[in-house]
């Protein structure tokens, strides 16, 4: 099967089945949602949910999370991944959020990842849940996933190139959904351990399943 067709039968089912998708991660405002995904790097969106609604009842916005000190958010997050240095960056950021941006959340990527703490893949997850714009941000699901379902070629070694692997096939309009179909399928479906193939309706098409996973 040619790369083009995959594709088409991937993002078909995906319309299809998933029309409307977003995020996991809860939260009130873009600030929130950047300090979720930040929190979120290497740590599961759950256990993400269940710290921020404490995060954010005392730190609802840039400016009383630049007001506090790291050791301050540290308390409040220290469930999560690597707390020391999340909350360092959280407490810089808005630190530069305030001094910089005027308060604001850039729309913008080179202005993202001059933010401490924020690198490509949260910039891109900004720019598509909370702008709307055609970036695909590259985690753990997304890259396996596409390689899976022969999506990117071999050589497509590194979550910039997959990003760009990606976004070289599907449609502008499609991108931001697309990050969390390959996510969501990734989570539930194509699993890192024992993927669930049989359950799987791309299955027949998936390059990787083998002939006994199929029902």
């Amino acid at each position: 099967m040619k790369r083009e067709e995959r594709y088409r039968q991937v993002l078909a089912y995906f319309e299809k089945e998933m029309p409307i998708v977003t995020t996991e991660l809860e939260y009130g405002s873009v600030f929130q949602l950047l300090v979720a995904v930040m929190l979120s790097a290497q740590c599961t969106d759950k256990r993400i949910n269940m710290v921020t609604p404490e995060l954010f009842k005392h730190y609802p916005d840039a400016r009383t999370m630049a007001a506090a000190e790291p050791e301050d958010v540290y308390e409040l997050i220290k469930s999560v991944s690597y707390p020391n240095a999340k909350a360092r960056h959280l407490v810089e950021m808005a630190r530069v959020l305030i001094a910089q941006y005027n308060n604001e959340v850039p729309a913008d990527m080179d202005k993202l990842l001059k933010l401490p703490g924020v690198g490509r893949k949260t910039a891109n997850v900004i720019l598509a849940i909370a702008f709307g714009q055609a970036a695909l941000a590259v985690d753990t699901h997304v890259y396996r996933v596409s390689h899976r379902l022969g999506l990117v070629p071999k050589t497509a070694n590194t979550p910039f190139k997959v990003e760009m692997a990606l976004t070289k096939h599907i449609s502008k309009e499609l991108i931001p959904r697309a990050h969390h179909w390959l996510l969501l399928h990734g989570r539930y479906v194509c699993t890192s351990q024992r993927p669930k193939c049989v359950k799987c309706a791309l299955a027949s098409i998936c390059p990787s399943c083998l002939p006994s996973c199929l029902p």
